[in-house]
């Protein structure tokens, strides 16, 4: 990748600055400025989060701010209001609190004499949900916003339900959110007062994961900060980029299709992360591309990114699972409208351990997977580690039902959800199916492609469940997730159903008895047909980036990815350790710049028995430092989750340490009923 230091403005960063809210409290924000803006004003861009401007993610904001500075814009990373070193409380996601700081910080920049008055705002992950969120409140000065691997729908499509089902990364993720809100501000910034900062913090410290476990449907909760629920609020130009390994691909086509602003769509092959950068590959030249949208929509210059088609995919190509790829072949295309009309449904029908064009007499299949199966799973996103890609899937295939297709004759690809439309009885009052869709090559080995899941009880509705009758048959349709995927002449179609997920999926109260009415069942595919015009898509530059800092690993870090199977008490134990964080991938990092060492462990264990879902847990322990001469902080914390069939049990431990000595200490042990999950 190319680092670029020299740029047509030179660039003047702050490395704090206070924004003082209507109601006094007071916000932090790091600014990178062209020099000579107070003279020659220029737009401004903003990015929110709760992740820590002053370390966490210094490495990550300072290639990205400084390079949009050195083209001509204020470029400004705000730490929300409980976070970092900005004051306040963060009490939850989203809050209206937070759109409401969003809104008074962009009044604040337009009253500032190096802005010009238009104004963007951009993110990845919560920095793109709140884009999206402020654009709905449709404030003047906000011409165009970059969402990336977002969500319009906070109940369908984030870390916390899938398909109505419980993730785990609900609490993996309100875990390791939970570790971070409980850092103090940074002595050096905050003043003598960051010891009062932090224990008005850790006093009232928010155990996210339950907040979100009491909303176990899609109630007004959800509907809060869910753009989807009227689209025509937005009215700026949005630009929506996300990748085929994230957990958030569905959103995009949903936004371009629910949208009536100017909009724009762009998905590769990336995880959870920007495009320059991201694996698996190709990487681009995004910020190349975040300049031309941004000088379109916020300086008026016609550079022709809006003649370009406003969707814009990667087509993937088969490869051999593997638990990492650095590139995914395939290549761009691209469609002139979203819905494309050119995309048609093709109907392949579930048959007995087959899949074709024509229904066979209907017969019945039966399914109680082992609780096991997802083993091969992956994560639900992945940030391009090792092990975070779904692998050969064939040992989840075994616990499954599986139909094949007759073998690819000519290419096929498809773009967008493909779903299934199955019939089906249970046994039980609560049931999820999980379908996927593989590739399997000549050589048996199967790829997974996409993948959906149902919790049967919301087949009606996600916001009214209902339970299921024992016996009675039921037809129920299966979203998979979006993709664009070109099947190979030679290969097979696979679809696997099974009845547990784990440990993507948090298991149903009991084993379940699923049967599968099959003649009636069947697959709809979105088949693609060639386009021409595809071969002179502008291609994109190569990845740049600006200056950063290179941090000191002190240590190295580790990273372990395993599978343990107790053959005599017949448990299974999934484990993830991970050292290194944001800081270079070192167990412990030294920042020259702020003369800072910081540390960050993380370890997730995930416990079923192959039979009886009873004695599931799944359990994650973090510890993190950050240091500095005589200044020490240190945080540790565990999150464990276990469950019956009637309430779920969320426990945690939280110990913070000014120094050696114990500064706060606090335990958690929470009751949450299950609704029907």
């Amino acid at each position: 990748m190319k680092v670029v230091d020299s740029f047509p403005r030179t660039v003047r960063e702050i490395e704090n600055t206070w924004i003082t809210m209507p109601d006094g409290c007071r916000l932090a924000a790091r600014i990178w400025l062209p020099e000579d803006a107070g003279e020659h004003p220029v737009p401004a861009i903003l990015e929110c989060m709760p992740y820590r401007k002053r370390d966490f993610t210094r490495l990550r904001d300072e290639p990205l701010h400084h390079y949009l500075a050195g083209h001509g814009y204020a470029s400004i990373r705000l730490d929300l209001r409980g976070s970092g070193d900005s004051d306040g409380l963060i009490l939850d996601e989203y809050l209206q609190q937070e759109q409401d700081d969003c809104l008074a910080v962009l009044d604040w920049i337009t009253s500032q004499p190096w802005c010009s008055g238009p104004i963007g705002m951009f993110g990845i992950s919560w920095g793109g949900f709140n884009a999206l969120q402020v654009a709905a409140h449709q404030p003047e000065c906000l011409k165009a916003i970059i969402t990336m691997c977002s969500t319009d729908d906070r109940y369908a499509d984030d870390a916390h339900y899938m398909g109505g089902c419980l993730l785990n990364e609900n609490l993996n993720w309100g875990s390791v959110f939970f570790a971070t809100a409980a850092f103090p501000p940074d002595p050096a910034l905050y003043g003598d007062d960051w010891r009062e900062q932090w224990r008005y913090r850790l006093e009232n410290q928010v155990l996210y994961p339950a907040v979100w476990m009491r909303h176990q449907q899609r109630d007004d909760y959800w509907k809060h900060g869910s753009v989807c629920e009227n689209f025509d609020d937005i009215q700026c130009a949005v630009y929506a980029v996300g990748g085929w390994a994230d957990g958030y691909p569905n959103a995009i086509p949903r936004m371009m299709e629910g949208l009536s602003a100017p909009r724009k769509a762009l998905i590769g092959p990336w995880s959870h992360a920007f495009p320059h950068n991201a694996l698996p590959g190709p990487a681009i030249g995004f910020f190349q591309e975040m300049l031309r949208w941004w000088d379109y929509w916020l300086k008026d210059i016609d550079n022709g990114i809006m003649d370009e088609p406003p969707m814009r995919v990667w087509m993937e190509e088969h490869v051999p699972p593997a638990p990492l790829y650095e590139y995914r072949p395939g290549r761009w295309v691209a469609e002139p409208a979203w819905p494309s009309e050119r995309i048609q449904n093709e109907t392949l029908y579930l048959n007995v351990l087959s899949m074709g064009r024509r229904a066979e007499p209907e017969d019945r299949m039966r399914i109680t997977s082992p609780e096991t199966t997802g083993l091969a799973g992956g994560d639900w996103y992945g940030f391009g580690g090792e092990g975070e890609m779904a692998i050969d899937q064939r040992e989840d295939d075994g616990k499954s039902l599986v139909f094949d297709a007759d073998t690819v004759l000519e290419r096929i690809e498809i773009l967008g959800a493909p779903v299934a439309e199955l019939e089906v009885t249970v046994d039980r009052p609560v049931a999820y199916v999980i379908v996927r869709l593989n590739d399997v090559a000549p050589d048996g080995a199967s790829t997974r492609v996409t993948w959906g899941v149902l919790n049967l009880t919301q087949r009606e509705s996600r916001e009214h469940p209902e339970p299921l009758e024992a016996g009675k048959r039921y037809r129920v349709r299966v979203q998979m997730k979006d993709v664009a995927y070109a099947f190979a002449p030679g290969h097979t179609m696979r679809l696997a159903v099974s009845t547990s997920y784990w440990p993507m999926i948090w298991p149903s109260p009991e084993p379940v008895r699923l049967t599968l009415h099959t003649g009636v069942s069947s697959l709809q595919l979105p088949v693609r047909p060639p386009r021409a015009e595809d071969e002179q898509l502008r291609p994109f530059e190569p990845p740049e980036r600006g200056p950063q800092s290179e941090p000191e690993a002190l240590s190295s870090g580790d990273f372990r990815r395993t599978v343990e199977r107790n053959l005599i008490n017949n448990e299974t134990t999934y484990r993830i350790y991970n050292e290194g964080g944001d800081f270079g991938g070192a167990s412990l990092a030294y920042i020259e710049d702020i003369d800072l060492t910081a540390g960050y462990s993380l370890g997730k264990w995930f416990r079923i028995h192959e039979y009886d879902a009873s004695g599931a847990e799944a359990r994650i322990d973090q510890s993190c430092v950050l240091q500095r001469d005589d200044w020490s902080a240190r945080v540790e914390c565990v999150t464990r989750l276990t469950a019956d069939p009637q309430h779920f049990r969320l426990r945690a431990t939280l110990h913070a340490y000014d120094g050696d000595a114990l500064f706060f200490e606090r335990e958690w042990d929470e009751r949450i009923p299950r609704h029907l999950i």
